[in-house]
């Protein structure tokens, strides 16, 4: 890299480090892109290059190492400050509280303007340790304006305070306690969709099973954002992605240790729905996965698994992008472009 390119880069870091992203992006394209460096592409795929500049800077950065589950949450609200974006504005934000498996959790509506009788509850991803309302609420708004439809995100309880499959049976009691007050939400209860992104995914997987397998009442639809759905085996993906793209293999083996000590649960489909002795009878599902995310190729069976369980199933993959990559909306291109086709999905199904 040129000097002058050198010295712009070095501030824009000091920008990012400043809690700003607006300066790196403000960029004409021509220098982000030179900034970025070559393309990089794995498995057939190119790393959209608005991403690139990001892990560039990104690597540039003080990290962090998860020691604990506390300082990895801070460090996790202070990202998603970073690269949420504007908040978008809507009719009505609320926080209250639903049932969990055990007592009262937190929880925020989201009503955009002229909403539709359609709900999503979303549980945040974060790998069942990290996460809550905040780090997600750039993600649930935007979903609420676009889609038209009232979002309710839960704040379960987290592990390794509260380990497998606590998560799982607050999910499903959030869900279920969304059902019994549709009325009260203003929606139909025919229209209530579980989704959530990575170990939100994950929960909401389990919760459309355990809806049916304990014969409750039925999301409409089951969303799968980049769902972690085996604790057990292990595909490509996490080698050709272990490090480098914003999830690493080091990040997924701490999540999982936090989740399941006791690895004699792992295989168990409360917490590995991929690993369920039967998929048939499950609820339509929307899945989506990314070209550069350890966790695509297990994303992907299960898209196959349920297709072959005669599950209706619309799988949306991301060549370009990477595990998280709903979070970044302060970031144009595809990302921006993803969030929209989830939208535009969400609103199809549910309105």
């Amino acid at each position: 890299m040129n000097p002058r390119l050198d010295a712009l880069l070095r501030s824009t870091v000091s920008a990012v480090q400043a809690n700003a992203l607006t300066p790196l992006y403000a960029l004409p394209t021509a220098v982000r892109r030179r900034l970025a460096g070559a393309p990089i592409q794995i498995d057939g795929n190119t790393l959209d290059p608005e991403i690139q500049l990001l892990l560039r800077v990104e690597s540039l950065l003080p990290g962090t190492t998860k020691t604990t589950a506390a300082a990895a949450r801070a460090h996790m609200r202070s990202v998603t400050k970073l690269v949420a974006g504007h908040p978008r504005e809507l009719q009505r934000v609320t926080d209250l509280t639903v049932r969990g498996a055990d007592g009262q959790l937190g929880a925020r509506l989201y009503v955009p303007r002229d909403p539709g009788r359609g709900l999503f509850v979303f549980l945040h991803g974060g790998g069942w340790v990290v996460g809550d309302l905040d780090t997600h609420d750039a993600l649930c708004r935007a979903l609420a304006a676009d889609a038209g439809l009232r979002v309710l995100s839960v704040d379960y309880r987290l592990a390794p305070e509260a380990p497998a499959p606590t998560a799982a049976e607050d999910a499903l009691a959030a869900f279920s306690w969304a059902v019994e007050h549709a009325e009260d939400l203003g929606v139909d209860p025919a229209l209530i969709a579980i989704g959530g992104d990575s170990a939100g995914g994950n929960l909401a997987a389990v919760v459309a099973q355990q809806t049916v397998a304990r014969d409750l009442p039925r999301p409409a639809l089951q969303v799968l954002l980049y769902p972690a759905v085996d604790l057990v085996g292990r595909r490509p993906s996490r080698d050709l992605f272990a490090d480098n793209f914003l999830l690493t293999e080091e990040d997924i083996l701490w999540y999982r240790e936090h989740y399941t000590p006791d690895p004699a649960i792992r295989p168990d489909p409360i917490v590995s729905p991929l690993l369920a002795d039967s998929l048939t009878g499950l609820p339509p599902a929307l899945i989506t996965t990314a070209g550069f995310d350890p966790l695509r190729d297990e994303g992907i069976e299960y898209a196959e698994a349920l297709t072959a369980a005669g599950v209706e199933v619309t799988h949306l993959n991301h060549p370009g992008l990477p595990h998280g990559h709903y979070n970044l909306q302060a970031i144009p291109g595809a990302t921006a472009e993803a969030i929209t086709t989830l939208a535009e999905h969400l609103k199809a199904a549910l309105h």
